[in-house]
């Protein structure tokens, strides 16, 4: 389950218009969310409020052993009237569902000049005469997101500050305090670029002098270049004929491909890693898929996964690791199935009103006096339209996501463990609740049931 934080900061890209789904370091999202889902140990409640457009608050109590929770507060300088903050109206795909179908590349049709406009507003014009001072203000007045995060008691404070300084440009700085690390803490700082057809992203720390870039580039679907006069990756979708169109719309997705180098000033030390990844975009009419290759070379390690939404309501995953050195290997397989409302309400007075009058054997009606003297049938009744009654439950129709009432995910590994999870709603609450199994231990084979609970309003 996302936490209701998490919620709140994705939407708040999405209301400034950052693509989510151009990261090197999303390249393998979906599987890792079908394989490696969080388990809830223990009991933990969360109550959260986004009390105004712009300001949320969220208070975690969890016993494990101990109790512990945390507190959180989140700003953004931004209005986010687009946020379904209560958790009795939010669809449960949007905090629950693991398989994410990446959505088509957005237009970078607004200019620095305009997007400097707009973020200055009323600034660029009136009592400030300095040009520096109009472009300090300017930047400030640019959307924001501010998160801070104190856990209890063991005093770890954690920070987010994001801030988008142009349509292509995004800015974010991570920090944590706490005692027990080095220097009492560490921050990190992401610089991210993104066109659209390709992103870059520079980051560095204070952990070990850190330094590292990524890259991603994307090609084929709705990356590839197309001309005024073409139709565009939408059109290729809803082609019906033979030929070019109908291979395009099978296999109609985007390619992605890149890499990540970066050092350790302070410990000598480096790393690389190269990944590609194929996705279907949401205009392909067929089986939604994602497949993803990464390749460390210094280490020797090799992992591909494969992801498809087999169904609406089931996806299925499965990741296979290997190492060239030590010739060891990884595998697991997961998978989501979702239940949905209707499902639950076809035993009831309904039901038992259709098989009353299916038991009834159909009569055949006598002819009339008048027909049987004219030698002739009776004439054809006219069709009865049955009439339109107010049963109120409504009569519009209702969005599909709202039709599912929880999740069932479940994965297993090469050593045998299995996990299952069951997310879904009661009234106004959501809920987690899952355990751990270990076939290889048969004498104590189950690990302790977890139960995690989540209100927001």
């Amino acid at each position: 389950m996302r936490e209701f934080m998490d919620h709140v900061l994705q939407s708040f890209q999405d209301a400034t218009g950052w693509y989510r789904d151009n990261g090197y370091a999303d390249l393998n999202q979906t599987p890792n969310e079908l394989l490696n889902f969080y388990i809830p140990g223990g009991l933990r409640l969360t109550l959260a409020s986004l009390a105004t457009p712009q300001f949320a608050t969220s208070y975690t109590l969890g016993s494990l052993g101990s109790v512990d929770g945390s507190i959180s507060y989140l700003y953004s300088s931004l209005p986010l009237h687009n946020v379904i903050a209560q958790s009795a109206t939010i669809p449960l795909p949007t905090l629950l569902r693991s398989y994410r179908q990446i959505r088509e590349l957005p237009e970078q049709a607004v200019s620095q000049k305009t997007w400097n406009a707009a973020a200055a507003g009323s600034l660029t014009h009136g009592a400030f005469g300095d040009e520096v001072l109009k472009q300090v203000r300017g930047f400030v007045a640019r959307p924001t997101l501010l998160y801070g995060r104190l856990y209890l008691p063991q005093s770890r404070l954690e920070a987010l500050v994001v801030k988008r300084l142009s349509p292509a440009v995004q800015l974010q700085l991570r920090a944590v305090s706490e005692a027990e690390l080095r220097n009492g803490g560490t921050v990190l700082g992401l610089v991210q670029y993104d066109r659209g057809g390709f992103a870059i992203e520079s980051l560095a720390s204070t952990d070990g002098g850190l330094l590292g870039l990524r890259g991603l580039y994307n090609f084929g679907g709705d990356a590839s270049p197309v001309s005024p006069t073409a139709p565009g990756p939408r059109s290729f979708a809803d082609q019906t004929g033979v030929g070019l169109g109908v291979e395009r719309e099978r296999i109609y997705g985007r390619f992605s491909a890149g890499g990540e180098v970066y050092y350790g000033t302070l410990n000598k030390s480096a790393g690389m890693s190269l990944g590609a990844r194929f996705a279907t975009l949401p205009a392909h009419r067929g089986t939604p898929l994602t497949a993803t290759l990464t390749i460390n070379p210094l280490m020797g390690s090799i992992s591909a996964s494969y992801a498809v939404m087999a169904r609406e309501y089931c996806s299925l995953a499965t990741k296979f690791d290997f190492n060239v050195f030590s010739y060891e290997s990884d595998w697991s397989v997961g998978m989501e199935l979702w239940s949905k409302r209707r499902l639950a309400g076809l035993v009831g007075e309904d039901l038992g009103q259709v098989e009353g009058l299916a038991d009834e054997p159909p009569r055949k009606k006598e002819r009339s006096f008048q027909a049987k003297m004219e030698w002739r049938l009776d004439d054809p009744e006219p069709v009865r339209v049955p009439e339109k009654t107010d049963t109120g439950r409504g009569t519009t129709p209702s969005d599909p996501d709202n039709e599912y009432h929880g999740v069932l995910k479940a994965r297993l590994d090469q050593n045998m463990k299995i996990g299952l999870l069951w997310e879904g709603r009661v009234k106004s609450l959501l809920f987690s609740v899952g355990t751990g199994i270990d076939l290889r231990r048969l004498d104590q084979p189950f690990k302790p049931l977890g139960l995690e609970i989540q209100f927001s309003s």
